[in-house]
């Protein structure tokens, strides 16, 4: 879609890749390997916020590992991710500001990895967020301010951006 103006324009604020492992110790170290190796970034622990003494869950504890990415780097690796699941992605997956996530099963389905019997078997999380320029306005520090209605992303343009720059099918269910 043209736009008359290129402050209209939506694009890829950053690309969150999450591996939820459940508990600490080996487990979480070789996610954590698995996502050094897929982004090249170090990434970072995530904290469980609750105890929950039926999964002998404790709070406090890493139960999982994050890594965000921006700008081009972002981009490239969601073209691999959505590679990972034939550039298909269910029209569920986006939400009403128009960011997006969806699963990718294993890691195996990624074309640059093999399987690797150290790290064993890992699915992981990818949400993509959204936004135009002036999204600053809700984040800097002296007179911030929420994000008019008319400037926000929609969901429907979203789906279209994600169309026309990485030729994504969306699927209805």
């Amino acid at each position: 879609m043209e736009y008359s103006n290129i402050m209209q324009k939506p694009r890829i604020e950053k690309v969150v890749v999450n591996i939820g492992v459940g508990e600490s110790g080996e487990k979480l170290v070789r996610a954590e390997t698995l996502l050094q190796k897929l982004t090249n970034r170090k990434p970072v622990r995530t904290i469980s916020k609750h105890k929950i003494p039926t999964w002998k869950l404790k709070k406090g504890e890493p139960i999982g590992c994050k890594v965000t990415l921006r700008g081009k780097e972002a981009e490239n690796f969601l073209i691999e991710c959505l590679k990972a699941v034939d550039n298909k992605i269910k029209a569920s997956s986006f939400d009403e500001e128009g960011n997006l996530s969806f699963g990718i099963g294993e890691y195996i389905d990624f074309p640059s990895m093999k399987y690797d019997p150290d790290i064993g078997i890992f699915g992981m999380d990818i949400s993509v967020t959204m936004e135009r320029p002036g999204y600053r306005i809700k984040r800097r520090r002296i007179k911030r301010k929420r994000i008019p209605r008319k400037i926000r992303i929609t969901r429907d343009e979203s789906i279209r951006f994600m169309k026309e720059k990485f030729g994504v099918d969306i699927i209805n269910e």
